[in-house]
């Protein structure tokens, strides 16, 4: 029995270490936080992922663009969601930090401008009329002071928080420079939160992504913007073609270099960006085209380091284009 029972002991520990030593046996993990514009997206493909590669866990989660940026610079997350390029000062910070970065664009979103569904009055808003409710000396709290033909009713203001991407590129967008906003307004890093306070006020006008517009169409309603040539609705096709302007964006991955050296962070980059775009669809986000992933995945699998989108003005850029340009030198 006490033969049987070394054995048996024996054998037993001669498994968990033949498990232990074999990759395929073992449990890794990828840690992603950030932008709440890019979660739906980078939550969808991670489950579809972990369907196909159990043995992979991805973890997302949502402390706006800056708060991503944060964790990022200090090694806390392997790979950064951002709804806007990084900014100087935070690459500044990783780089006191070590950390080297792959920058990839993923997707087109629009930030949606929305009212309350019981507002009938308006229909559009101009970028001249977004710029004097939302800059900081404004004191606009009343519809009728937009415009004339509105009616006397409180305005409620809400709109994407400090740490957000969507906050940096709307203000640059809308009012002319980045992070200039009036501060009385309700705040938030979460868009389900945003979604929640439009929906139960029928003075309120706030603004996020397309893709929490698409999802919550029943609570909230879409204002076309006006940029000077006529009024224009968001949508798939605007977005993409550049007509919905300036709230038009990219959005984006920013992966460790040291992170992109593991396999199964490999293995979830390739996935997302080969099989990402139908899934980024089915979400309420815009695809790439083609071309554009292509040149991401090269840009990934060369290691190419730094951001070639934060030397550029992103507000109407053409993704694919400055990607041509700068694999062909």
């Amino acid at each position: 029995m006490r033969i049987q029972h070394a054995i048996t002991l024996i054998t037993l520990a001669s498994t968990l270490i033949t498990g232990c030593n074999n990759p395929g046996t073992q449990s890794t993990s990828i840690t992603i936080d950030g932008s709440s514009t890019v979660f739906p997206i980078t939550e969808a493909i991670a489950e579809e992922f972990q369907k196909q590669n159990p043995t992979i866990r991805v973890s997302v989660g949502t402390s706006g663009t800056g708060g991503g940026f944060k964790k990022f610079a200090h090694r806390e997350i392997h790979i950064a969601d951002a709804s806007r390029p990084i900014k100087p000062e935070e690459a500044t910070e990783a780089a006191k930090n070590g950390i080297e970065f792959i920058e990839i664009p993923i997707a087109y979103d629009g930030i949606s401008i929305v009212v309350n569904p019981r507002n009938t009055w308006a229909t559009y808003l101009t970028t001249q009329e977004l710029k004097q409710i939302w800059q900081p000396a404004s004191t606009i709290n009343n519809w009728k002071q937009i415009r004339n033909t509105f009616p006397d009713k409180p305005l409620k203001l809400y709109g994407a928080g400090t740490d957000s991407g969507t906050f940096d590129y709307f203000t640059e967008a809308i009012v002319g420079k980045a992070r200039a906003s009036r501060p009385d307004y309700t705040a938030s890093e979460d868009d389900n939160t945003l979604v929640q306070g439009v929906a139960g006020d029928e003075g309120a006008l706030g603004y996020f992504g397309y893709a929490y517009y698409e999802a919550n169409k029943d609570k909230v309603k879409l204002l076309a913007i006006d940029n000077g040539k006529g009024p224009v609705l968001p949508s798939p096709q605007t977005i993409n073609d550049g007509s919905y302007q300036p709230l038009s964006r990219p959005v984006f991955l920013y992966i460790r270099k040291d992170a992109a050296e593991l396999p199964h962070v490999q293995q979830f980059i390739r996935f997302y960006l080969t099989q990402g775009p139908e899934l980024i669809k089915s979400v309420g986000y815009i695809p790439l085209p083609p071309r554009a992933y292509q040149l991401a995945l090269q840009r990934f699998q060369q290691r190419k380091t730094g951001s070639l989108f934060a030397r550029e003005n992103t507000i109407g850029i053409k993704i694919e284009e400055l990607m041509a340009k700068e694999a062909a030198n």
